[in-house]
Parts: structure tokens; C-alpha cells; sequence
């Protein structure tokens, strides 16, 4: 019980001190040492070695090339300036003051096309900088907008982006490649 709450209390730490502007790279390991060390119910260096450092390895071989790749594509819109050219569309139509709102169009846009949730969220950041720069929000509103515009509606709740997920339930006997938009809107919010 103690490590679930633990792990609990971490989290909610972790949101605050993030929001308050403490960098991730130093509050992460910090909270995860403080719930290994809270949690001694298990032998703390054999649970490094041979839980976690197995699992790490095989989420590393996994979804490095994924990840790799991602970033790669981010990095490319952002050097070639495309990034740039897309953000001066998105706030041509929509105005500089729905920033937010044309960075969560975006995502949609790309993960409705069949980009992996993923790739979008290295792909949109350079773009997301950008008109956060010109609309002079906070960089700290970043991943939360990417992941309400790839991971949220586009992922589960509106029907037919071209990804392999869609398609599996469509083997099954009287099942539609493309589920009900009625079922997905009425479900989604609740």
C-alpha cells in the first residue's frame, strides 16, 4: 500500500513542480528515487537489475528505432524550414491568438493521415515552438496541446484514421473497418 500511494503522491508532485517551472530531467529521477527508496518492501538493487533494467531494455529495443526516426523527421521540418512556413499557414487562417487551437488541428491533421502518435509528437513540436513563439504563450503549454490534438479524440474517439488499430476489429465477422461516429462522439466526452 505504501508504494502505490508512493508512486500517487509522486505523481501529483511531479505534475506541480513541473508546472511550476522545474525542469523534468532533474525532478523525474529525483521522484523515482524517492519512491524506490519509500517502497523497501522489495530489495532495492536486485528490483533495479533485474526488473527494471529488463524492462527498460526491452521497451528501448522495442521503440528506439520509432522514437529515433521521429525525431529525426522533427528535426528535418525544423531545419529545412518547413516547420516554419506550416506555422505561418496555421496562423495566417487562424490568427495568432489560437495558437493552441492550430497546433491541435495539426496534430489531428497528421495522425488522422496515418502518422503514428509518436512521430506526430516530434514532428509538431518544431511547429508548436514556433506559434508559441509568435503568439508569446508558454513553452510549458507545449506538450499538452500535442497531446490533446494526437493522443486524445484522433486516438479513440472519432472514426477511421488510417492506422493498423482500425483495421484489426474489421477481421471479425459483421464488424466495420470504420467504427460508428455516433458511438465514438457519445462516448468521448464521458
Amino acid at each position: 500500500m505504501t508504494g502505490i500511494l508512493a508512486v500517487v503522491t509522486a505523481l501529483v508532485l511531479l505534475m506541480y513542480l513541473a508546472y511550476r517551472g522545474l525542469s523534468l530531467l532533474i525532478l523525474a529521477p529525483a521522484l523515482a528515487a524517492l519512491v524506490a527508496l519509500v517502497s523497501v518492501d522489495t530489495p532495492l538493487l536486485a528490483s533495479y537489475t533485474q526488473v527494471f533494467m529488463g524492462s527498460a531494455g526491452s521497451f528501448i529495443v522495442s521503440y528506439f528505432p520509432l522514437f529515433l526516426l521521429g525525431a529525426i523527421f522533427g528535426k528535418l521540418m525544423e531545419d529545412s524550414g518547413s516547420a516554419e512556413v506550416l506555422a505561418g499557414a496555421i496562423v495566417e487562417r487562424l490568427g495568432e491568438r489560437r495558437a493552441i487551437l492550430a497546433v491541435v488541428l495539426s496534430c489531428a491533421v497528421m495522425t488522422y493521415g496515418g502518422v503514428s502518435l509518436f512521430v506526430v509528437a516530434f514532428a509538431v513540436f518544431p511547429i508548436a515552438a514556433a506559434l508559441f513563439r509568435k503568439a508569446d504563450l508558454p513553452k510549458r503549454l507545449i506538450p499538452g496541446t500535442i497531446a490533446l490534438g494526437a493522443f486524445t479524440f484522433t486516438m479513440t474517439a472519432l472514426p477511421c484514421p488510417a492506422r493498423r488499430r482500425s483495421r484489426t476489429p474489421s477481421r471479425c465477422p459483421s464488424s466495420a473497418p470504420h467504427p460508428s461516429p455516433h458511438r465514438g462522439l457519445a462516448s468521448w466526452p464521458g
